[in-house]
């Protein structure tokens, strides 16, 4: 059961960063979650430290990861940030 909740967050997450970096066209819901999944390591590990680990404080640093990992892609792919 915590493997469907960890996925859907993931999507979620996700959704919700690729909608911020304005990358929803480009990907469907499996690079949602990938990205949404690989987002909250990466903000775990950068933000989650500062912020702490649980709550809204773990949602915003999984939001923040996912964001980061898109301008990472954006920057590889394309050569700009949007």
């Amino acid at each position: 059961m915590n493997l469907i909740i960890f996925l859907i967050v993931g999507g979620i997450i996700g959704w919700l960063a690729s909608i911020v970096m304005r990358t929803d066209a480009q990907q469907g819901i499996i690079l949602n979650i990938v990205v949404g999944i690989i987002g909250s390591f990466i903000g775990g590990v950068l933000f989650g430290p500062s912020l702490g680990g649980g709550g809204v404080y773990g949602w915003l640093s999984a939001f923040l990861g996912a964001v980061i990992l898109l301008a990472i892609v954006n920057l590889v792919r394309r050569g700009s940030m949007r």
